[in-house]
Parts: structure tokens; C-alpha cells; sequence
């Protein structure tokens, strides 16, 4: 297949556990920009988090929160916040339990709580700056995505809402809360769209239990060495991981990249 596009998640996938990029990583998609071939950035996280590694990475275009928010060369191509009213369902039942969330906007994100260990602990592990707080934020601003700071099996306290609404765990501590429907696919779809190209023209490279469907939607999907494992079964790929030349030998197996012969 003459692929044109590739989709690449961040965490886990072009960053290692220390949030660096291998030198490999940034090497193999400068060949594949002279291939022809356009590289997209395809993330749960939100565009002020993003930003930074386009420059390191030399990607000009980003699918950010999950699929939610979309831009091309710069220019915002897609937008598609959550409900008020169903955020407003959202922030009562997490108020009842006691349990803080995350609110995120295009611009910024903001805890509903001040100095809440689980807000810290998740938000740090991604290596980026603290949130801000302000409980109403969500009331002033349109949020693609949250944060429900919840354990591991505490997602059944807001069954009444899981018919709009879907949890996507990331941290022992929090849950990607998205709307029905809502996913990377969703925003590559319109990239695609604007470009008028196939899914099956895509290649993708994930390895969270967000990259899913994405995985699953484009015509390549590629699953990291480190991937969790229930994303294995959505991949056509499995790959080396992130600091083992992981996304060259995806591209290869594409046949993107040219297979390099080993010298004795």
C-alpha cells in the first residue's frame, strides 16, 4: 500500500517513560517527510502539551484530546467539546463521591480541587505543569475532555452516566472521561477528510487502551513492544518498543522505510 499519512501517539509511543524522544524516533520521521509521507501527532493529551514536541519532531499538524480537537498546519480544522449538560451530570455525582476532576480546555486545564494527591501524583507522571484550579471552569469555557481522579474499580459509582459518557483509564488514579463515540479515530477522520485522502492510506502507532480505534481504523495499525495488552488484538503490528527503534521498524514493516541490512 502507498501510504501518505502516519498517525503517531505521544506517551509510550514517541516518548519513552522519561518523556524523551530516541534520537531514532526524530531520525526515522525526517526520512519519511522526504518520502512524502506526513506525519500527524495523535494524543490524549491537549494542545499546550503538545506544542513543545512538534518543534523537537519537526510535526507541523496534531489530533489532540482524544480525537476532540483537530489542527492542520496551524490552523484549527475541528472542535467538538462535551455537553455542558452532561458535564453538569458529571461534576454532581463526582461531588457525592468526593472525587476530584480535571477539566480541559484548548487553551488551558484547570482541577476542580486545590492540592489533591491524586490530581498531582496523575498529572505529574506526564511530566507537565500542575493544573490550575477552578471548580467552574467548565462553566466558562468549552472542555473536550476530563479527568475523573478515581481508583481502579470506582468507575461503577457513575454507571447512571456511562451511556454518555467513556471512561478510558490511563493512571492508577485517573480515567479519561470522553463523550459517546468520541476517540483518536474520530479526529483523524477529519484530517483525512480535509486532505482527501483513505483510512487506508493511514498507518498509526499506539500503545494505550486509547489507540484502540485507531489502531483499528487505519488501513496500518502499528501496537509498540510496551503496549497494553488489550490494544494488541486492534493492531495489524507489533513492533519493538519505544527506545528499541520501535517506530523504524513499524515504518519498515509498512514498507515505508527501507529494511536495513545488518553489516558483519
Amino acid at each position: 500500500m502507498n501510504y501518505k499519512i502516519a498517525f503517531f501517539d505521544i506517551d509510550g509511543t514517541l516518548v519513552n517513560e522519561e518523556k524523551v524522544i530516541p534520537q531514532d524516533t526524530i531520525d526515522a520521521i525526517a526520512e519519511i517527510k522526504k518520502l512524502g509521507v506526513e506525519p500527524v501527532i495523535a494524543t490524549g493529551r491537549a494542545p499546550y502539551f503538545v506544542k513543545p514536541l512538534l518543534e523537537e519532531v519537526g510535526i507541523e499538524s496534531y489530533v489532540c484530546l482524544n480525537g476532540a480537537y483537530a489542527v492542520y498546519k496551524g490552523k484549527a480544522i475541528y472542535s467538538e467539546p462535551i455537553d455542558k449538560n452532561i458535564i453538569e451530570e458529571l461534576v454532581e455525582l463526582a461531588n457525592t463521591h468526593h472525587h476530584a476532576l480535571t477539566f480541559e480546555g484548548d487553551e488551558y486545564y484547570y482541577a476542580s480541587e486545590a492540592d489533591h494527591d491524586y490530581v498531582f501524583e496523575s498529572v505529574a507522571s506526564l511530566k507537565v505543569e500542575q493544573p490550575g484550579v477552578d471548580a467552574d471552569f467548565w462553566k466558562k469555557a468549552h472542555i473536550y475532555q476530563m479527568f475523573l481522579h478515581i481508583l481502579e474499580g470506582e468507575e461503577s459509582k457513575y454507571e447512571a452516566i456511562l451511556d454518555r459518557l467513556h471512561f478510558i483509564r490511563w493512571h492508577s488514579k485517573a480515567v479519561d472521561v470522553l463523550p459517546i463515540g468520541g476517540s483518536k479515530a474520530k479526529g483523524i477522520e477529519q484530517v483525512l477528510n480535509l486532505l482527501g485522502l483513505t483510512r487506508e492510506q493511514a498507518i498509526a502507532f499506539g500503545d494505550g487502551l486509547n489507540d484502540k480505534e485507531m489502531l483499528e481504523y487505519v488501513g496500518f495499525g502499528v501496537a509498540m513492544g510496551n503496549s497494553h495488552p488489550d490494544v494488541i488484538p486492534y493492531a495489524d503490528f507489533v513492533t519493538t518498543d519505544v527506545d528499541n527503534q520501535g517506530i523504524r521498524n513499524g515504518l519498515i514493516e509498512a514498507g515505508i522505510l527501507p529494511k536495513i541490512e545488518k553489516v558483519y
